[in-house]
């Protein structure tokens, strides 16, 4: 693991991979994914499932290499015993599990008094590797019950993914169906997105970006 701590020391100030990577830099910016909707309605995440994919289409192309870390946030000890399913069930190359990377890290949201540790995973592969459109829409489904649900056997626990573009140097993070943030170390790197979809940057943050990127 010390490979990303270095990695972020170099690009990104040492900056800690955690929910919330927006208000750690200048450099970022966060889009509202999916707008108030009523949860009866019978398409209420297909908005926040077209944004997911479009952001993340518009950061990766195909054969950029992506640093995929997933933190599990638990209690549970299943995790060493039994593979994590975000890898065997969204990964198409099986032969990459292989080169899966494990490791205990410090609770980020501070709940290691509760014996909630985090688990983090580390997994270097190419869009094309990941079954990406599936995995947005799980984790857009975290707080639903529904069979794609990524942890549906252990609800209990809770978790964040990060994509990192290893040569554009752009971390992805969608945190749930409400928002994603997208963060840079060279704020000209994003600036596509800002000038893209400005209407879907969260109206609560929109002026600090536009002050960012003006």
């Amino acid at each position: 693991m010390r490979t990303l701590e270095l990695y972020l020391d170099k690009y990104f100030h040492g900056i800690e991979l955690a929910p919330a990577l927006f208000y750690e830099t200048n450099k970022a910016i966060r889009f509202e994914i999916s707008e108030s909707i009523a949860f009866d309605e019978p398409d209420f995440l297909k908005q926040a499932f077209y944004r997911s994919i479009t952001l993340f289409e518009a950061v990766f192309g195909d054969d950029d290499e992506i640093m995929m870390v997933t933190d599990v946030h638990t209690n549970n000890h299943f995790l060493r015993e039994r593979p994590l399913n975000v890898y065997s069930k969204f990964i198409k190359r099986k032969e990459l599990l292989y080169t899966l990377r494990f490791s205990t890290i410090p609770n980020p949201h501070g709940h290691e008094e509760e014996g909630i540790l985090t688990h983090r995973f580390m997994l270097t592969c190419k869009k094309q590797d990941i079954r990406y459109k599936q995995l947005l829409k799980a984790i857009c489904y975290e707080d639903f019950a529904d069979p794609t649900t990524i942890l549906k056997q252990n609800p209990e626990s809770g978790y964040d993914i990060f994509f990192i573009h290893l040569s554009k140097n752009i971390i992805y993070h969608l945190y749930d169906d409400r928002g994603c943030d997208i963060i840079a170390a060279d704020r000209e790197s994003i600036r596509l997105l800002y000038e893209q979809y400005p209407e879907w940057i969260l109206d609560y943050d929109k002026q600090e970006v536009d002050k960012d990127f003006a």
